[in-house]
């Protein structure tokens, strides 16, 4: 996906989890995060969208923290969240496409990088937000979708921090059934290797519409949402082991 399409989208879903986190309360549990209400879901993640707008803003090239700055009072949460959301869309839209910047993946286009993220990760909590209100959910399409599961098994499982591993060398595949997209996912003591292909046998497979896909990696869905084929231990090894 192009970096145009990735803030449109960050835009998007901002703006869905703000309205969604208004209509539930900044008080709401939040049954996806069972740990966090409302109000823990906009502080995180308007932290996140400042780090990035700092980032991307003043071309960092080295790591900073996100800010530690205590969110405003529930009563002007939401408002709060809206205006940091709109500074990093205004951010990225305004940057320049050759920026350098600091990236914690490998990229090429640290711009692009930081779109894809915020993507992401505005659409996973877009969805912890609806689970707090309650009702329908908003749906993604495939191909955005495939994309976030391709930032997950190939982007953050390979780093080293990554506890998806096993004692002796297994392998693990993610099929969608509604795109052209399938993983294979090498499990060992080392770091996980993804391929994007669907060569060989597999020992465990997890199959089924991308955005299905997307949120039961993501542990926003059960695996049981899934067609599971194979060996399900590996599927249970990803649900206890693979939390960001």
């Amino acid at each position: 996906m192009n970096t145009a399409e990735l803030i449109g989208i960050v835009d998007r879903e901002g703006r869905l989890l703000a309205d969604a986190a208004a209509e539930a309360g900044v008080d709401a549990p939040v049954p996806t995060c069972p740990d966090w209400r409302v109000r823990d879901l906009l502080s995180h993640l308007g932290r996140v969208h400042g780090w990035a707008t700092r980032i991307v803003g003043e071309g960092l090239t080295e790591p900073v923290r996100p800010s530690v700055e205590p969110a405003p009072a529930d009563a002007e949460l939401v408002s709060w969240y809206r205006e940091v959301h709109r500074r990093l869309i205004d951010t990225l839209t305004d940057a320049d496409p050759e920026l350098k910047c600091f990236t914690f993946l490998p990229s090429a286009f640290p711009l692009g990088f930081w779109a894809r993220r915020q993507a992401h990760e505005t659409a996973i909590h877009r969805v912890d937000a609806e689970s707090a209100r309650a009702g329908d959910r908003s749906p993604f399409t495939p191909e955005f979708a495939a994309d976030g599961i391709d930032e997950l098994l190939a982007g953050f499982h390979s780093l080293d921090r990554s506890r998806v591993r096993t004692d002796t060398p297994r392998t693990f595949r993610v099929r969608a059934t509604d795109h052209d997209a399938v993983w294979t996912m090498r499990l060992s003591e080392d770091v996980p290797r993804t391929e994007r292909d669907g060569e060989g046998a597999a020992d465990c497979e997890l199959s089924g519409p991308a955005g299905d896909l997307y949120l039961a990696l993501w542990n926003r869905l059960p695996i049981t949402a899934l067609t599971t084929e194979g060996d399900e231990k590996l599927a249970e090894l990803w649900r206890e082991r693979s939390g960001i």
